[in-house]
């Protein structure tokens, strides 16, 4: 039997990051027949199914979670010395991949991303959405963006943006057929635009006000999985719906939407940029960790 070598453990490690031959293939750079070739003389060669493959599905079998166990770490090893080589021809290469939800992908990661990409041109970005959190390190990711109440103590955090707050608002033609409400009980008897999480959870609409907090089963006729929509359709009549105001105060200023409930509406602490404790940082998450910071006055206004 030919000696397995690491070129040959690349598309596994790869495939077994994606969980889908298109994507998987797609980053390579190659066909997905082709890919799936190279994953059947690998697994020839070591007389071991990797993956059990379903034409819905690809998922690890235990032989391939424990091949992924020991050769990721040496990969990322390798892939931590080729950023210190890249440190001494002067200016960071390299891609980065981050994840984030929606809502903050749009009101702060492109922004600097789009600052940082003009400073660092031999840099590229790849941008993942997902409301749910995902597990960075399996899934590949360098960084993530999320609010600070929801990142694992075991991670590094950075700020990289102001404090949000949020906005309950409905169109003015709604409020023309619904009494506002004066207290966010009194939601309950309103219709309004629900927020579903990728896990299936509803989310109920968080309150605080002088020390009390409340949190808020709603009811309604929509129910979507994005803020962006929930304005959308908040502006088209529907709903009541729970925003950042960020998002909404466009709309709110230019009369298209009516806030209400405004002293019940608490302030997050912010958005922050993280990522695993690492021996050795890749050069490139490091200059724009390096960029955030020194942005960060820029990064709050």
């Amino acid at each position: 039997m030919r000696r397995v070598s690491s070129s040959d453990l690349a598309p596994f490690l790869v495939l077994a990051r994606h969980r889908s031959f298109r994507r998987a293939a797609d980053e390579i750079g190659c066909t997905t027949s082709a890919l799936s070739h190279a994953l059947k003389a690998l697994e020839e060669r070591l007389d071991l199914r990797l993956f059990n493959r379903t034409t819905r599905s690809v998922a690890l079998t235990e032989a391939g979670e424990r091949l992924l166990g020991r050769v990721a770490p040496a990969f990322r090893d390798i892939d931590d010395a080729l950023d210190d080589l890249n440190e001494l021809r002067g200016a960071p290469i390299g891609r980065l991949r981050f994840n984030t939800a929606h809502v903050s992908a749009k009101m702060v990661l492109l922004p600097v991303v789009a600052r940082f990409l003009e400073a660092h041109p031999k840099i590229s970005v790849e941008i993942a959405v997902a409301n749910d959190l995902v597990d960075m390190v399996s899934e590949g990711f360098d960084a993530g963006i999320r609010f600070g109440e929801v990142i694992a103590q075991d991670m590094i955090a950075v700020p990289i943006g102001p404090r949000q707050r949020t906005a309950i608002v409905a169109s003015p033609a709604f409020f023309d057929a619904h009494a506002k409400p004066t207290t966010p009980e009194h939601l309950q008897r309103l219709p309004c635009v629900g927020l579903r999480f990728g896990s299936g959870r509803l989310y109920a609409w968080e309150f605080e006000r002088g020390g009390v907090e409340l949190s808020v089963e709603v009811d309604g006729p929509l129910i979507v999985d994005d803020q962006d929509i929930m304005i959308e359709a908040a502006l088209l009549g529907v709903g009541v719906a729970y925003a950042f105001e960020s998002q909404a105060i466009a709309h709110i200023e230019a009369g298209r939407l009516v806030r209400v409930l405004e002293d019940w509406c608490p302030y997050y602490g912010g958005l922050y940029l993280y990522y695993p404790s690492r021996r050795q940082m890749p050069a490139a998450l490091r200059a724009f960790v390096d960029f955030v910071k020194a942005s960060g006055t820029a990064l709050s206004a």
